[in-house]
């Protein structure tokens, strides 16, 4: 067979030629796409859950919320080990899945059976699934400078620009934002003015949350044509919660910002 391969190439010279010149193309570009990693990810499969509990001591938290997830996530298929590191009101568990396990199907796993558990938690438990991270993946913290923008134009920037801009880029598990002002509505209640009116902070923070958001009024046909009727009440500047009415006195209206003020209402930027 050996002998009859080397008769073959010594007839068809020029093919044999241009398949070499063919092979050492795609292998030069085969070689300038190889990933070459001096520390490869030899990190398991593992799914991260984060949970926070305001108040809890390690012990409460260790049998209020460690103990129910890690009773429910027993039984998934593929899943090899659980561990979890439990502190005052923080609890982190990690869910270790046999090798070649998919990961977006070991996250689903893990979040089905956490929201299954969810009735079981504490009311004020909050938390869900950490990025997909491995112990040696890479972080890389930047900086916005600029003499033109003040911090809360800085934070502004990098919520609604550069964060989901960074996030759609390949490998990128999530992008966290630290600093700057965040732009935002607050109610300040009047207590003399609210009794006086006999309107509880219950009451305004009802009213306050109902009046912001749209809602929808159905369709009006027109032949072959129908337009689409909608009510647009979310709070979009400072007026828009000093005209919301929380409630009717007698015939007068009790807006959320009054003289004296029922709820007054300011603008403030929030540091992070």
């Amino acid at each position: 067979m050996l002998s009859g391969f080397i008769d073959i190439a010594l007839k068809q010279r020029l093919l044999v030629f241009l398949g070499a010149i063919a092979l050492a193309i795609w292998g030069a570009n085969a070689y300038q796409k190889l990933p070459i990693d001096a520390f490869p990810d030899v990190a398991p499969i593992q799914v991260l859950v984060s949970m926070r509990a305001p108040g809890l001591t390690p012990e409460e938290l260790e049998s209020r919320v460690t103990a129910p997830i890690e009773l429910a996530m027993r039984g998934i298929p593929n899943l090899v080990k659980m561990r979890s590191t439990t502190r005052y009101s923080v609890a982190l568990l990690t869910f270790e899945f046999a090798d070649g396990t998919d990961i977006f199907w070991a996250r689903a796993q893990v979040n089905e059976r956490l929201q299954q558990v969810r009735d079981q938690l504490p009311a004020d438990a909050t938390g869900g699934l950490a990025p997909i991270v491995t112990p040696l993946a890479e972080m890389v913290m930047f900086t916005i400078e600029s003499e033109k923008l003040n911090p809360q134009e800085k934070r502004f920037l990098v919520d609604w620009t550069i964060r989901p801009a960074v996030r759609s880029l390949p490998g990128v598990a999530d992008v966290n934002v630290l600093g700057g002002f965040v732009r935002t509505f607050e109610a300040i209640p009047s207590a003399s003015a609210m009794a006086a009116r006999a309107i509880t902070t219950e009451m305004l923070e009802n009213v306050l949350r109902a009046n912001n958001r749209n809602d929808g009024a159905g369709r009006i046909r027109n032949g072959e044509e129908a337009l689409i009727v909608r009510s647009e009440g979310r709070i979009r500047t400072l007026e828009d919660v000093r005209d919301t009415i929380v409630a009717v006195r007698g015939g007068s209206i009790v807006k959320s910002a009054m003289s004296p003020t029922c709820g007054s209402a300011r603008l403030r930027a929030t540091a992070w």
